[in-house]
């Protein structure tokens, strides 16, 4: 029984160490310095150094995945929806 509520109490700490999220908007702002991207309802993202800043643009529509990390929301996938489908 001990074991099956350390078990649990372990999973629930983990649980709550991150959360993972999913958001959409416009660009508002890139800052290449530090690497964030701020959407239009005003949340910032940081962006891995792999991400390609001069692909990016304010205005462009996005679609962002991200962790919730010491406060800081971190993109962990985008897309970047085709615009000439409209």
């Amino acid at each position: 029984m001990r074991t099956l509520i350390g078990a649990v109490a372990a999973t629930l700490l983990l649980s709550t160490a991150a959360f993972a999220g999913q958001t959409e908007g416009l660009i508002k702002k890139i800052d290449k310095d530090t690497a964030t991207l701020t959407l239009d309802d005003g949340k910032s993202y940081k962006l891995n150094a792999e991400t390609d800043l001069d692909a990016l643009k304010p205005g462009m529509d996005i679609v962002i995945a991200y962790d919730v990390t010491n406060g800081e929301n971190i993109v962990t996938d985008m897309e970047l929806p085709d615009s000439s489908a409209n």
